[in-house]
């Protein structure tokens, strides 16, 4: 059993942060954390149903994990973030934390990012998603504003909820989940939110100096990446076809692909 212990989350707000941090102390048989899905609606369910499958036992829960970018570059982004608003299935709980991807169209959904900024990440495909096709907005309004104010209308409200409600950072004893990675040689109480979600360079080159194990996303690889300190398991989904997950609990790590 990977001993998170007893059933404890504890919800934080950083002065260096807007979002929720989760301090886990939580004992699940399997935790199973999923890289960037990217608007790969089909390859989630695909792993989600192996990571099912290896249910062997109803006495307790096991621990889903998804470390963020749900929406862009993929074909079915709405659906995505359908099916994370649902629960999963019996016996297990799921944890979704936030990626740059959901800031960017959350930033642009409140008025902080230009549209175009946005489409420039691959919004043009995750608008598709919701029946919205930004050529044909244009022919009908004639200002960008009125554009803008049309695809705010036709997001659904509890989607821009999910976007709002995401937490940052899951921090256990051992682990670290989040979507991109950390600061080096900064406390974890004083990571900066921007940080949690767009670090690369700096964190790779410097992450066995972590006392945690960073299990992270947001730079594709073509197959999950252990190195000291860091797992990266964000695959490329969108342009491989292929989703990736971690399985982790007391006989070590498993990893499992869509």
């Amino acid at each position: 059993m990977l001993h998170l212990n007893d059933l404890s989350r504890i919800l934080r707000r950083d002065r260096v942060s807007s979002r929720a941090r989760l301090d886990l102390t939580l004992a699940y048989e399997n935790v199973y954390v999923i890289g960037d899905v990217h608007g790969c609606f089909d390859q989630l369910m695909s792993l989600e149903q192996k990571i099912y499958a290896e249910k062997k036992s109803s006495e307790q829960d096991d621990l889903i994990i998804t470390l963020g970018d749900y929406v862009d570059r993929g074909p079915r982004s709405a659906d995505v973030i359908e099916h994370l608003l649902a629960p999963p299935e019996a016996n297990f709980k799921r944890i979704c934390l936030l990626g740059n991807h959901e800031l960017a169209m959350l930033d642009y959904l409140e008025n902080r990012l230009p549209l175009q900024s946005w489409l420039r990440l691959g919004g043009t495909q995750t608008l598709l998603s919701y029946g919205i096709d930004i050529d044909r907005l244009e022919t009908l309004y004639s200002k960008s504003k009125q554009v803008d104010e049309k695809i705010r209308e036709l997001v659904p409200n509890s989607h821009k909820q999910f976007l709002k409600d995401l937490p940052i950072l899951i921090q256990t004893r051992r682990f670290l989940f989040v979507h991109a990675g950390i600061r080096p040689n900064v406390d974890i109480d004083d990571q900066k939110d921007h940080d949690l979600v767009t670090i690369r360079d700096e964190f790779y080159k410097n992450a066995d100096v972590s006392d945690y194990i960073v299990i992270h996303g947001h730079t594709p690889v073509k197959a999950p990446q252990l190195k000291t300190n860091r797992l990266n398991i964000d695959t490329g989904a969108y342009r491989s076809g292929v989703l990736s997950a971690v399985r982790l609990n007391q006989d070590g790590i498993k990893f499992l692909s869509s």
